[in-house]
């Protein structure tokens, strides 16, 4: 037997826990780059070698602004939903 399909208010629900995720992923994603930033000085100052940490750093940097995108589509589809 098929779903009935979704009211707009639950969907609405949902997507506003998606972006509660997605902002709290986002925090911990800046926090991450914030630390490996830190770590990177500290070998700097060490004289040691930062490239696989700097190579980390750009991923964390890759991801964020994938959770950024990701946030941007979230609350469009909220605006959607509150606009029907």
């Amino acid at each position: 037997m098929a779903e009935p399909p979704s009211s707009p208010i639950s969907s609405l629900d949902v997507e506003k826990a998606t972006l509660i995720k997605a902002d709290q992923d986002i925090a911990d994603g800046e926090r991450r780059i914030t630390e490996q930033i830190d770590r990177i000085e500290e070998l700097r100052a060490d004289g040691r070698d930062t490239a696989r940490s700097e190579e980390l750093l750009a991923t964390f940097k890759d991801t964020l602004a994938e959770w950024y995108a990701h946030r941007e589509q979230i609350l469009r589809r909220i605006n959607d939903l509150r606009n029907r």
